[in-house]
């Protein structure tokens, strides 16, 4: 299957692309994990990015639109796909449609996890961080001490793209990119959403019941 994930920051959205990969035997796909490989790798495309990337701009359609095409044509693809964080706009919308069409492909479905605002507060502006690398929640993985690091007992700090204002930001960005996409692939037919307020298995088991149902139809 080839499938598009789309979800605001907090709901969960790579950890459940992980497990549906997993589950249905296909990548996972992100613009992030593409572009540090070909930067790893100093491909032409990566060295071009990298270009951008130093001086603080976006990397152009153009280039995004190469990488998402030469990752597409690995052997790993063959059977489907889950992108995750492509496409973000209408224009690499109809540039991911040409790439499939071009590798003699289509999208089966575009899956969307709904997660109220108040909840992705609560999930991004209760994380605490460590420099050693561990993560805590205050609600929902608290440290033993609070304001402590279990790990190494240095304090925990705050991200600041984790504070409430940031967040606000972030998911006012997402909103203004993602609906013109929402009314674009559900003017296709291929739009399903889930509720991502749930716990993580049931979510996981919502895009499952769509995923096994449009299997199903497509025998």
């Amino acid at each position: 299957m080839q499938i598009v994930l789309f979800g605001p920051p907090g709901s969960g959205k790579g950890t459940q692309a992980k497990r549906l990969a997993e589950r249905y035997g296909i990548p996972h796909i992100s613009t992030g994990d593409i572009l540090r490989e070909h930067l790893k790798r100093k491909t032409k495309l990566g060295l071009e990015a990298r270009a951008y990337m130093d001086r603080g701009a976006l990397v152009p359609d153009d280039i995004l639109i190469g990488l998402i095409k030469d990752r597409l044509s690995q052997p790993d693809c063959a059977s489907g796909f889950i992108l995750d964080g492509y496409p973000r706009t209408v224009p690499q919308a109809d540039a991911l449609s040409v790439i499939l069409t071009e590798l003699g492909k289509k999208l089966d479905v575009v899956l969307t996890i709904n997660v109220p605002d108040a909840e992705l507060i609560k999930r991004l502006a209760g994380r605490r961080m460590c420099g050693c690398g561990a993560s805590y929640h205050i609600l929902f993985n608290p440290p033993e001490h609070e304001g402590i690091c279990d790990r190494c007992g240095r304090p925990l700090y705050q991200r600041d793209d984790d504070k409430e204002e940031a967040i606000m930001n972030r998911l006012e960005v997402y909103k203004q990119q993602t609906q013109p996409l929402i009314e674009y692939y559900t003017n296709k037919g291929l739009m399903r959403a889930v509720d991502g307020a749930a716990s993580i298995p049931e979510v996981f088991d919502a895009l499952c019941r769509v995923l096994d149902e449009i299997q199903k139809s497509a025998l």
